[in-house]
């Protein structure tokens, strides 16, 4: 492999700096018309449910055991959250145009670790419609949680809001990544035209390619320049 000469390299460089400008100006540009033209906006709204004791007793055994019973629930529980049963309700009852293995993707249950909290986020086009399908997700299951176990351990503790922001649109993060992209998409171009580049680009690449010394350098003259003169 040849050698390359870092600082012909940097000369090189330089000289091809409009490169650079250019390319970065087109991922620029590509990027805005992305943002703005293509990239969907899509919303998140979520709500988040907590297992409580379904105990009236204030026994403190009988509460360590309910704690103990609702630890365990929770993840089978975030389970029954994205079931046909609970979704194929929610799109009844929004009259969705949607099907349930669809209506699923959109909705991301976690459980907050060593707590009996179950967050329901749903991502959707429209923010208010996000909204109402996280909050109709909570109702519907609270009410399938009591048919299959004949439990009332699950309590809403923050319910839905409207998001304002799209969460996948950032225009100054989204802008930055294509201007980084543009200058190393330039540099790159750059790079290569200059390692396949074979033309002699000074009197040292001629001793150092041929082996030949170099007695002297003849000045190109610009005959306009010269009449003129």
């Amino acid at each position: 492999m040849e050698e390359i000469n870092i600082q012909e390299l940097l000369k090189y460089f330089v000289s091809k700096i409009y490169i650079v400008i250019i390319t970065t100006i087109i991922f620029l540009i590509g990027g805005l018309v992305y943002i703005n033209a293509i990239l969907t906006p899509m919303y998140h709204s979520s709500t988040t449910l907590i297992l409580v004791s379904d105990n009236k007793s204030e026994n403190s055994q009988t509460l360590q055991s309910d704690v103990a019973l609702n630890k365990n629930l929770v993840t089978t529980y975030s389970e029954i959250v994205k079931s046909r049963t609970v979704l194929s309700k929610v799109i009844s009852e929004l009259k969705l145009d949607s099907s349930v293995s669809s209506l699923s993707k959109n909705i991301n249950v976690t459980s907050i670790e060593n707590t009996e909290i179950i967050k329901i986020e749903v991502s959707d086009e429209d923010s208010k419609e996000a909204q109402k399908i996280a909050n109709t997700i909570s109702k519907v299951f609270i009410n399938e949680v009591k048919k299959i176990y004949n439990l009332t351990n699950v309590s809403v503790v923050d319910k839905a809001v409207v998001e304002k922001s799209a969460y996948n649109v950032q225009p100054v993060k989204q802008s930055l990544i294509a201007t980084v992209l543009g200058i190393i998409a330039g540099s790159g171009i750059i790079f290569i035209i200059f390692y396949f580049d074979t033309s002699v680009k000074s009197a040292t690449d001629i001793e150092e390619k041929l082996g030949l010394s170099v007695i002297g350098n003849i000045t190109l003259v610009d005959e306009k320049k010269d009449k003129r003169g």
